[in-house]
């Protein structure tokens, strides 16, 4: 695991990202603009599965913000794998970013699973169902943006 930890470090996105003026910082960004369009898509729909916004159907809902969160992390693992070039072995022995992972990876497959069961518009998952989600989604992609935050103040 050492080798391919020194390896990735090593590769040269990652030597520009480390050496460039504005690179690092340019991709930071990104991230950040992709965990922006994430929770901001999530959010709002998460407060509908748990009651909000009654009047607003799910599948109205899920038609814009399930993409648009789709579009978030898509963005946000691009650009945190760049990041993550930049001292990866550091980073793999990260608490809080091997707690940020499980609960991604955990959200992410809570969110497949959901629509999976009751297609992508979610027009036959009963409330009690769709509340649930929104509770542990919730949790999730709030735990992880806390995880995420602490990650550069671990020594």
């Amino acid at each position: 695991m050492e080798a391919i930890l020194t390896a990735i470090e090593g590769s040269t996105i990652a030597a520009l990202l480390r050496n460039g003026r504005w690179s690092y910082a340019a991709v930071n960004a990104v991230h950040i603009f992709g965990i922006a369009l994430l929770i901001g898509a999530i959010l709002p729909l998460d407060l509908r599965f748990l009651g909000l916004w009654r009047q607003a159907p799910v599948s109205e809902l899920g038609r814009v913000l399930v993409p648009t969160a789709a579009t978030g992390l898509a963005i946000a693992v691009a650009a945190g794998l760049l990041l993550f070039s930049v001292r990866a072995q550091e980073y793999a022995g990260n608490p809080f970013l091997l707690a940020k992972l499980l609960l991604v990876a955990t959200g992410a497959s809570a969110a497949l699973a959901l629509h999976a069961s009751h297609g992508w518009l979610l027009r036959d998952a009963s409330d009690r169902r769709l509340a649930w989600h929104g509770a542990l989604s919730i949790a999730c992609w709030t735990a992880a943006l806390a995880c995420g935050r602490f990650i550069a103040f671990v020594d």
